[in-house]
């Protein structure tokens, strides 16, 4: 009931001071704005990619590199030769473990022109460990990895692509000439960041083609991303099973993270096995790092958005700042409305409570203007050239929290108000008058 009152008082306020009030609403809004923009974008690039699992999933690194330019504690390449990865995947040692690189194949379809796009070599384990949806039939198993089996999962898009949608599994694609069967298609998927491969940008998107590890690099598929050589690759091929090139991910899952320091000893030992005979030079350094700790590690949030957060904040800040003094100004020309009051029975919290009332619809209006405006900001990032610029979004959380912060906001910028409005002292206004 006295809620509906104040909020009666509040507009009535409004109206007499229109311009005052709108000003106050567009600073708001302006502050809301930009913090919100800034936030949901920080808040998308920030994101767990894998939530209920990154904990478990872990980037394996082993120092296999030459002497030269060797300094101890170093952190070894993010990479592992083909000889490493494979030997580790032979041995099994975790629940699943993963090896994989990515490249672009070309596609011909039954019809139609043929095409480039992006692929992933990999072996069995990459849909289970990193929870890759399908919409039809499934991955490829472990016999499939080592009989090299011509087979295929696909992207939501390329099936759309290709297909216009639906099951196509069983039908086959003719990938860099070689006739592959579909054996799964993917739902719509896309993990933020690109955590399993930085290589091929923080936030590029899944590949379309997704091929056995064991298929492509004997066929030798094209390979992208980066490679760190330390001697001469036997017969000048980098890819190579024995070549001292660096240029394949390993991800393991363990049962918990409370496994990994017995991962880890192992992996130390595998180095040392190496060492002695005669392929590592330099001393163990196997590194074991979870999700979150790997994207961290490589620093995959632009530091710029950091920053730009933060210069959000001050800037609503000032917002807030010029919203208290406005206020304050508003209450000190309404200190006779507010004698009055006083002197017909209205209590100090009544008052308070009014403006404090007064504060809280002024931050419902410029939060909505807020929202506009992120809106606008969010899709000014959405034409940006960056690789993150198509995931600038606000979901449903980013929308709550900004009507929260504006209404939060106001309150806050109404309490030094509300507290002088309710110090107003009746007798003095009224002999004033």
């Amino acid at each position: 009931m006295m809620l509906g009152y104040y909020l009666d008082l509040a507009l009535r306020a409004f109206r007499r001071s229109r311009a005052l009030s709108a000003l106050m609403v567009l600073g708001l809004g302006l502050g809301i704005g930009a913090c919100m923009t800034t936030l949901s974008v920080y808040h998308v690039l920030s994101g767990d990619p894998i939530p209920g699992k990154s904990e478990r999933l872990f980037n394996v690194q082993l120092d296999a590199g030459g002497l030269v330019g060797f300094q101890v504690g170093q952190d070894p390449t993010h990479q592992l030769t083909r000889f490493d990865a494979e030997a580790l995947l032979r041995d099994k040692r975790a629940p699943r473990q993963v090896m994989m690189s990515g490249g672009r194949v070309s596609v011909r379809p039954e019809t139609g022109k043929a095409f480039f796009t992006t692929g992933r070599y990999t072996s069995a384990d990459f849909f289970t460990m990193f929870e890759a949806p399908f919409a039809h039939g499934s991955g490829w198993n472990a016999e499939a990895d080592a009989a090299a089996a011509r087979v295929i999962v696909i992207s939501h898009e390329l099936n759309e692509r290709l297909f216009g949608g639906g099951n196509n599994v069983g039908k086959t694609l003719t990938i860099r000439g070689m006739e592959m069967q579909i054996q799964g298609v993917l739902k719509p998927w896309r993990p933020t960041p690109h955590f399993y491969d930085l290589t091929l940008g923080h936030y590029a998107k899944p590949e379309d083609v997704y091929i056995p590890f064991a298929t492509a690099i004997p066929a030798r598929f094209q390979v992208s991303g980066d490679q760190n050589c330390w001697g001469e690759a036997p017969g000048g091929d980098s890819r190579g099973p024995n070549a001292p090139c660096a240029w394949v991910q390993y991800w393991v899952e363990l049962a918990s993270a409370a496994d990994a320091p017995a991962f880890r000893d192992y992996l130390k030992q595998y180095s040392e096995a190496q060492r002695k005979a005669g392929r590592f030079q330099r001393p163990a350094n196997a590194r074991l790092r979870p999700v979150m700790d790997w994207l961290a590690h490589k620093n995959v949030l632009p530091g710029d958005i950091k920053l730009q957060v933060w210069l959000a904040f001050g800037f609503l800040l000032v917002c807030l700042t010029n919203a208290v003094g406005l206020l304050l100004a508003k209450c000190l020309r309404r200190s006779g409305e507010i004698g009055v009051r006083r002197a017909l029975g209205a209590s100090r919290s009544a008052i308070f409570a009014q403006f404090l009332v007064e504060a809280g619809v002024l931050g419902v209006a410029g939060g909505l203007l807020g929202l506009v405006l992120a809106w606008l900001g969010l899709w000014l990032v959405r034409l940006g050239p960056n690789d993150y610029a198509s995931l600038a979004t606000m979901d449903w959380e980013m929308l709550g929290l900004t009507l929260s912060l504006a209404f939060g906001a106001s309150l806050v910028a109404g309490l030094l108000p509300a507290w002088k409005a309710a110090s107003v002292t009746p007798a003095l206004q009224l002999k004033t008058q």
